[in-house]
């Protein structure tokens, strides 16, 4: 037989798959990073996200978990819903100032304009405001903070009066 080193397919580095480099190996009674264990005999398993003999799950990672992709999909969605939600507000708005223009005479004034432009980026901040603050808590209550903001932000000013403003 020949050894390892006159293999013809080896290259230097390469590691043997079943014997895995000593930093690699994984300690007895302990889980991989992400893995939490729960039930009877939870607390004499360590997780690597925490120091040896600390129950895993207790404390807890600086990093959000990542989502799923069913989550980022609907995740883009809502987005686009308030990406739409901030064009809804653009048009509404200005149709809205250019009628009341047309009807009284009188150019809006600044309380207008900054209402205006408040009521367009309110789609963004609520967006924002949302994913910072639900960035550690369940994926549920990011999705029902988001939908609270879709039923609470929808451009009145579109609704009512539609793109052409009559």
């Amino acid at each position: 037989m020949s050894s390892r080193d006159d293999d013809a397919l080896s290259w230097d580095g390469d590691e043997d798959p079943r014997n895995p480099a000593p930093g690699l190996r994984e300690k007895a009674g302990s889980l991989p990073r992400g893995w939490r264990a729960v039930g009877r005999g939870s607390g004499e398993v360590s997780s690597d996200d925490g120091p040896p003999g600390d129950p895993a799950g207790t404390t807890e990672s600086s990093a959000p978990a990542p989502m799923g992709n069913v989550a980022l999909v609907s995740m883009g969605v809502l987005a686009g819903v308030y990406t739409l939600y901030v064009v809804g507000w653009a048009l509404g708005g200005f149709r809205l100032r250019d009628r009341i223009q047309a009807d009284t005479g009188a150019v809006a004034d600044v309380m207008f304009q900054a209402a205006l432009w408040l009521a367009m980026l309110s789609p963004v901040i609520w967006f924002l405001v949302t994913m910072h603050v639900t960035r550690r808590a369940a994926p549920w209550r990011r999705f029902a903070g988001l939908a609270i903001g879709i039923v609470l932000l929808v451009p009145w000013p579109f609704v009512m009066m539609g793109v052409l403003g009559r």
